[in-house]
């Protein structure tokens, strides 16, 4: 007796803009091109908490998006001149506590001035200081993952490119 076909659920990318009080969450759409804003997530006062219930929020955003969450891309705080500092070494903590309890890859992006442009594009928006601070989190989650996504696509159009001249 044949039990029906599995359907394999389209995968997508989170993106994770983290924070000490807030943490932004950003998703891709089902062909990874596209990052839109989620929400913002508080911070626990134990990073394993936050640990946790960002785990649990990503096993809700599975179900409600019907996909399967591939990768888990978190943005790293360096500092202009590319060393790292104080918030650097937090998400890296975090990233560690979160690499142990789950089994999603998780990739480090580079987000300076993410938070810079998020607030520019509000700002251009008319929005008011208030309400700018509510969506800045998860708009800089979308920046650092559209950023990552078009490097990604980069990456697939040299390959294609190099397989064309190859093959």
């Amino acid at each position: 007796m044949q039990g029906t076909p599995h359907k394999i659920k389209p995968k997508r990318i989170i993106g994770v803009d983290y924070g000490l009080k807030r943490i932004g969450l950003s998703i891709s759409d089902e062909r990874q091109i596209i990052a839109s804003p989620l929400e913002v997530m508080e911070a626990e006062k134990k990073n394993g908490k936050t640990v946790n219930k960002l785990i649990n929020l990503i096993a809700e955003f599975e179900i409600r998006y019907n996909c399967e969450i591939e990768e888990i891309v978190i943005g790293l705080p360096l500092m202009m001149s590319g060393k790292h500092g104080f918030l650097a070494d937090e998400v890296n903590h975090f990233v560690d506590l979160l690499t142990a309890a789950s089994p999603i890859p998780i990739r480090l992006w580079d987000e300076r001035l993410s938070t810079v442009q998020a607030e520019r594009a509000l700002r251009e928006s008319d929005m008011t200081r208030k309400k700018r601070s509510k969506v800045v989190d998860r708009v800089s989650a979308a920046i650092i993952l559209q950023s990552y996504l078009d490097r990604k696509a980069i990456g697939k159009e040299q390959e294609t490119s190099q397989d064309h001249i190859t093959g």
